[in-house]
């Protein structure tokens, strides 16, 4: 087989294959519900934290947020920060100039996102979960879980990617976010699959800004993962 069979090959198969998502179980009826641990308490009595409070009081009274509205704010929090790891990885490993201008958008935007995921929880006095890209710290039946969210990369990814360079940084950091974000997109899906969830103002728009961008996102990956492995090495 010549060699330009061989990549395009490899191109169908990775494309069409798809990536694996890692799997965020619901918790079943009757079960006690997962309560996300904080890195610290939420911080009350000053002033701007009073009237953050206030105002999340009046605009649930219009809007109620449900269980399944924290979940998922709480959820992406874990998720933006594994995303931000592995961008921050691009300089020191070699990535290519598209997949820098890449990482430096994924690094501005959800380190923006999720400041505002902690103030939205904080102002409704809910836990704010600490921002791990190892999963989000859970405490169910008194234990102690760290969860996945869908589409985040398993430990061994992880250290799969951290250890490439160049190119084969390029081709790994494109098919492992693009894995992350059909997570996210599966979030979002869950979340306004819920029943009255996505109805508080803050977390409809963003969980509609993440499922635009990154469906956007996830198409021009593609297009660049195609690009990564059919070029001269």
């Amino acid at each position: 087989m010549s060699t330009t069979a061989q990549r395009a090959q490899g191109v169908t198969v990775l494309l069409l294959g798809g990536v694996a998502l890692a799997a965020c179980h619901t918790t079943a009826a009757g079960a006690p519900q997962p309560t996300p641990q904080t890195a610290s308490p939420p911080a009350a009595g000053r002033p701007g934290d009073l009237a953050g409070i206030a105002k999340a009081k009046a605009d649930s009274a219009q809007r109620p947020y449900t269980e399944a509205d924290v979940r998922f704010m709480s959820g992406m929090i874990s998720h933006h920060a594994q995303a931000i790891v592995m961008a921050r990885w691009a300089p020191s490993h070699g990535a290519g100039t598209a997949v820098r201008t890449l990482c430096e958008r994924i690094i501005n935007a959800q380190t923006d996102e999720i400041t505002i995921m902690q103030l939205w929880l904080r102002d409704r006095q809910q836990p704010v979960p600490e921002v791990s890209p190892a999963g989000m710290k859970m405490t169910m039946g008194g234990m102690e879980h760290v969860m996945l969210m869908p589409g985040m990369l398993s430990g061994a990814q992880m250290e799969q990617l951290d250890q490439a360079r160049g190119a084969e940084f390029d081709r790994l950091f494109l098919g492992f976010m693009i894995q992350h974000h059909q997570g996210a997109v599966t979030m979002v899906k869950e979340l306004l699959g819920s029943f009255g969830a996505g109805q508080d103002q803050t977390v409809f728009k963003f969980a509609s800004d993440v499922n635009v961008d990154q469906t956007t996102e996830i198409a021009r990956m593609q297009k660049m993962l195609v690009a990564v492995i059919t070029s001269p090495q």
